[in-house]
Parts: C-alpha cells; sequence; structure tokens
C-alpha cells in the first residue's frame, strides 16, 4: 500500500481499474437481464463516464496540485510573497510540494540570515568610527617633550587603548592593552578610555587615575576579561617623568649619552582583576636627560611571529630601540621600529593588535 500512495501512476491506474470494473459490472447485468445486445447509445454513455472519469482522475490527482505548487514556484521566481504548500501526500507530487518548502525555508533563512548580517555590519560600521573617534588623531604639542604613536588593529575593532591627556600642569600618556580582540574587548576599551579622561581632569596624580579607573571597571567586567595598562605622567612645571604599572609589558627607555636600553617591569595589578589596586599602583620617576626616550608598546609588537613561527621578541625590540635610537629622535624611531616589524612578520597573518609609543625628552 505505501508504493501505491506514492506513486500517481499507480494510483491512476488503480482507480481506473476499478472504475472500469463497477462500469463493466453494471454493463455486463443490464446484458444478463435483458438478455439482449446492450443499445449502442447506452455503450457510448458507458465510455464516456470512463473518459469522463479519467479527465477528473487526472485533474483531481496531477493537474490542480501541480499548479498549485507551480504558481507558487513562480511567485518565488518573480520575487513575490508565496505561500507554504500543505499537503499530506507522498507521491510525486508531494515530494515536490515538500522539495519546494525545503528550498523556500532555506530562502527564507539566508535572506534572514542576510538583513542579520547587513544589520551586524551596519552596527560594526558605526563601533568602528565610535573607536576611530575615541583614538587622537595626533600627539599633543608639549613643551619639553615630543610624542609619537603608531597603532594597527588586528581586526576591525581593536582592543589596544591608548590616548595623550594634557590636563593642566601635566600630561598623561598611556598604553593598554585587552584580553582578547573584537567587539567586546573594544567595548571595555571604549570604557577605560572614557574613565580616564574623566579621572585626569579632575585627580592630581596618576596612581588615582589608575586606581579608581580600576575601582569603576570592575563592576563592568567579567573576571576573565581585564586590561593591562602603564601611564607616564610628565609634570610641565618641574620636567619629572614617573609612571605607574597596571600589569602592563616593560618601559623600554634610551639613555641618549650610552646608547643603551634599559629594561624596566611596569609592575601592578591589571585593572578589572581586583575591586582595589591601591596596594598595587605605584608611582615611580624615571630620571630623563636631553635625547632619552622611553618606548611604550603592547605585545602584539613583541609576539608578531614570521612564517618560520619565531616571536619578534622583547631582545629584539630592544635591538631596533638601540639602533635607531642614536640617529633618530622619536618620529623616525617609531617609524622604523614599525618598519623592522612588518619587515619580520612579512606576508603572515597579523594576530594581535599592536600599539608603539615613543616619548622623548627635548
Amino acid at each position: 500500500m505505501g508504493f501505491i500512495r506514492r506513486s500517481i501512476v499507480i494510483k491512476f491506474l488503480i482507480n481506473f481499474i476499478l472504475f472500469s470494473l463497477v462500469i463493466g459490472a453494471v454493463f455486463y447485468g443490464m446484458r444478463y437481464f435483458d438478455l439482449e445486445t446492450v443499445p449502442s447509445n447506452v455503450f457510448f454513455a458507458f465510455v464516456g463516464i470512463v473518459l469522463v472519469y479519467i479527465l477528473a482522475t487526472f485533474l483531481y490527482f496531477v493537474v490542480i496540485p501541480l499548479r498549485t505548487v507551480l504558481s507558487q514556484m513562480q511567485l518565488v521566481l518573480n520575487g513575490k510573497k508565496f505561500k507554504k504548500i500543505y499537503t499530506t501526500r507522498v507521491d510525486e507530487i508531494g515530494i515536490l510540494a515538500h522539495f519546494f518548502n525545503q528550498v523556500t525555508q532555506g530562502f527564507t533563512e539566508v535572506a534572514s540570515d542576510i538583513k542579520d548580517r547587513k544589520r551586524i555590519l551596519d552596527e560594526l560600521s558605526v563601533a568602528i568610527e565610535l573607536q576611530k573617534s575615541i583614538f587622537p588623531e595626533k600627539a599633543p604639542e608639549v613643551p619639553g617633550i615630543n610624542i609619537a604613536f603608531n597603532n594597527r588593529p588586528a581586526t576591525e575593532i581593536g582592543g589596544d587603548s591608548y590616548d595623550f591627556i594634557d590636563s593642566n600642569d601635566r600630561v598623561y600618556v598611556y598604553v593598554g592593552d585587552v584580553t582578547g580582540h573584537g567587539v567586546t574587548a573594544g567595548l571595555i576599551m571604549a570604557m577605560v578610555n572614557s574613565m580616564i579622561t574623566s579621572f585626569s581632569g579632575f585627580l592630581t596624580s596618576a596612581k588615582d587615575v589608575i586606581v579608581n579607573t580600576n575601582k569603576h571597571i570592575k563592576k563592568y567586567v567579567k573576571p576573565s576579561m581585564y586590561m593591562t595598562l602603564v601611564m607616564l605622567c610628565y609634570d610641565k612645571k618641574t620636567g619629572r617623568v614617573i609612571y605607574v604599572g597596571a600589569g602592563h609589558e616593560h618601559l623600554l627607555i634610551y639613555r641618549k649619552d650610552t646608547g643603551q636600553v634599559e629594561d624596566i617591569v611596569s609592575g601592578g595589578t591589571a585593572l578589572g582583576m581586583l575591586p582595589d589596586v591601591s596596594g598595587t599602583a605605584q608611582e615611580k620617576e624615571i630620571p630623563m636627560n636631553k635625547g632619552d626616550m622611553v618606548l611604550l608598546y603592547t605585545d602584539g609588537i613583541t609576539e608578531a611571529r614570521n612564517k618560520d613561527g619565531q616571536l619578534y621578541g622583547l631582545e629584539k625590540l630592544k635591538n631596533a630601540f638601540m639602533e635607531y635610537g642614536a640617529p633618530y629622535g622619536a618620529s623616525g624611531v617609531n617609524h622604523h621600529i614599525s618598519q623592522d616589524v612588518s619587515t619580520f612578520v612579512g606576508d603572515e597573518s597579523q594576530l594581535d593588535d599592536m600599539t608603539l609609543i615613543v616619548v622623548e625628552k627635548t
């Protein structure tokens, strides 16, 4: 019976045979009772009934349902609104209807995905523009120091954070790195930037800015999300340079008179890891003479890999700083180290955000 349900031809033939048997029985019964030959008009009536039945059966089982399917297909091809075909048939027409439903469901899902993707891309474009507006276009001109920087995100929205804030008698220069990259890292970066900008306007020390930023950012981030950071503070009146670390990379200091590079661990605790970092956030002074430079960076620099899987590394960065520190100032050092990293990586994909800042005492 399952085979009969699955085939229009068999279904049509069985119905035709059963109907013919019934009509044949009636025809035979008429001959039996009348004992005469059935008149020709009765014969033609029988043939007419059979033909009408064949036509009605063909229309019911084939033409009407097939036309329904084809009309919906035509709507799809013309880009018009179509309807799902509801049927319990498992024959050829049922299979065709089921195929139509499956294909159009796929169309609907794809169209929905495209719509969602377009919406996400539009929102991502807005986020990218917002992040660009957060980052400074150029470093401030400050008597006593020169600042040069370069930033290259690994994705559309980066997790590296940096800024230069000229506030009263102090200039804050910092660089930070949120765990991971992408939209989530970008949001955390934006919050940290906003908080540092706000706190630096009325707090009187870099330590206070770091402690209060951590206190507030902790409320909004998960334990697995945190941000390392190191901040320099240049006092315009005294010319002193101090730094506060928050679990970030090393600070590199180029000494003009010796041509050597000092390596200082930034120290401290990353923002967002503990509710209170006042115990680990310490202000330390960096004695600087004319021509000395401080280099701040994110781990996208030192962890950049070449085609052989080798890391650029801290030692290579120190050597490049020594090489370019002698003939160049802040801008030249920043440019040539950035080029050195790009040459080292070659055509390999960039796996993490890269930020490089050079501050020169003039």
